[in-house]
């Protein structure tokens, strides 16, 4: 009698188990992709809010850059030019309520001429320049600060640039810091409610803080002259715009 062979079971679901993964396999390369997200927080980690406070503000100080500029050949005599134009410079300046203490030299140079022309380099002379930063207080002055230190000697004048004296600016900052706490505690109670948590107390403080100065606006106006001519005379009417600052502060809360 002919024997009849039993094949395990196993052995059997060997295929079936290949093809599965065969399957799994093909399915995770090309098969859709299956977006998983979520939000944990471990146990002991700080809750982190950021608000940001901002306070306009106008400038109360303006500050102008004027200064001497000589050449000639001898570094001496050109020296004794600028150094005695510039006390003429700064003495027409005092004469309009401009205190000494805000009259601040803030550049002094010495540059030599050369003669490239031949092989051998040859200093022809010197260039001399001192410079100076008015702070003026009263911004109606600005303008006959200018020209008076124009009509003492002053052959540069750079900038005016406008900024707040630092009573002002702590002032202002503080505020900015109020409304800055404010957005932030506001947000955690929003957040910590959303989110079904309780908050304990801040553990930590921080700020960054942004100071955005707008430029100057010159606009015309008529004005007499200062010689008594009666000749109508264009002059800068000066707006010192707005600065604005900006606190953003970060508040770190316990979780419970």
């Amino acid at each position: 009698m002919e024997e009849k062979k039993v094949v395990p079971p196993q052995s059997a679901a060997i295929p079936a188990v290949v093809i599965f993964f065969v399957l799994l396999f093909v399915f995770a390369k090309w098969g859709p992709a299956i977006n998983f997200s979520s939000t944990t927080q471990s146990k002991g980690e700080p809750f982190i809010v950021t608000g940001e406070g901002k306070v306009s503000v106008t400038p109360d100080v303006a500050n102008i850059t004027l200064g001497i500029q000589e050449n000639g050949s001898s570094l001496k005599t050109v020296q004794n030019a600028v150094n005695t134009k510039s006390k003429t410079l700064t003495d027409a300046i005092k004469k309009l309520g401009v205190e000494e203490k805000d009259i601040k030299t803030s550049a002094y140079n010495v540059y030599p001429q050369y003669d490239y022309s031949s092989n051998v380099q040859r200093i022809t002379g010197y260039q001399v320049s001192t410079n100076y930063i008015v702070t003026v207080k009263d911004f109606d002055k600005v303008n006959d600060i200018v020209v008076a230190a124009t009509a003492a000697g002053a052959n540069v004048v750079g900038s005016i640039s406008f900024d707040l004296n630092e009573s002002t600016k702590t002032e202002k900052m503080n505020e900015a810091r109020v409304e800055a706490v404010k957005e932030a505690k506001a947000k955690a109670e929003g957040l910590a409610k959303a989110a079904g948590i309780t908050l304990g107390r801040v553990i930590n403080v921080s700020e960054n803080q942004n100071q955005n100065i707008v430029r100057p606006v010159y606009a015309e106006k008529l004005s007499i002259d200062s010689a008594g001519s009666g000749v109508p005379v264009a002059q800068p009417d000066i707006q010192p715009g707005q600065t604005e600052l900006n606190v953003a502060v970060s508040l770190s809360y316990e979780v419970r």
